[in-house]
């Protein structure tokens, strides 16, 4: 399974636009080579940078019960359901790091059967419901410093 963005390089600089103090949009996402079996997709966007509180894994979307024929998702688009983030909103929050450069992960997951959860479920309800579905996963990163 792949995961691609024309925005930017596996490890390269995310731009402004999808920071979230400037037009806070997802980078549009490209999805390949899903496996077979899969009956749907989920999206973890986190930022393991995060220093406050310590060791806290800052998290910027979650997306699932994402249709396995999906090959894209565009900017600004979700084409799931979307849980709450740490900014206490549902729905995409990107990147605003408050020291130096941090890099962002979007971890895609290909489950074996669709969830059963609500619209702003947290990451801990999210994590729990995929334990035993997930079938394959891939990650793509990303780098951000702080806008001057």
């Amino acid at each position: 399974m792949k995961l691609t963005t024309p925005a930017f390089e596996d490890s390269g600089e995310i731009p402004e636009r999808h920071s979230y103090i400037r037009e806070n949009v997802n980078p549009e996402l490209k999805i390949s080579e899903v496996p077979e079996e899969a009956e749907s997709l989920v999206m973890i966007m986190d930022d393991p940078d995060a220093m406050e509180p310590a060791g806290k894994i800052w998290l910027h979307w979650t997306l699932w019960n994402i249709d396995p024929n999906t090959s894209k998702i565009g900017e600004n688009e979700a084409p799931g359901t979307e849980g709450t983030t740490d900014f206490r909103e549902t729905g995409y929050g990107g990147p605003n790091p408050p020291d130096g450069e941090h890099t962002y992960y979007f971890r895609l997951y290909a489950l074996d059967t669709e969830l059963d959860l609500n619209e702003g479920a947290s990451r801990d309800e999210l994590e729990e419901s995929m334990e035993g579905k997930v079938i394959e996963e891939t990650e793509l990163k990303g780098r951000f410093k702080p806008i001057e």
